[in-house]
């Protein structure tokens, strides 16, 4: 069992949100509702590969 120190799993999401916000960036010029989709989308899988990150280091 590792300790919430030794835990990095919850730093997905804020790695997919900055990729969310880059991606988003891009498409900001054409459509800036793209850039808060891409934000969102980018949230949303973060928080579902933190748990699938921490289930694999307890094994």
């Amino acid at each position: 069992m590792t300790s919430k120190k030794e835990d990095k799993s919850v730093w997905a999401i804020g790695g997919t949100t900055i990729i969310g916000v880059g991606v988003g960036l891009i498409f900001a010029q054409t459509s800036p509702i793209l850039l808060v989709a891409s934000i969102l989308i980018g949230v949303g899988l973060g928080l579902v590969i933190t748990p699938i990150i921490s289930n694999i280091k307890k094994e």
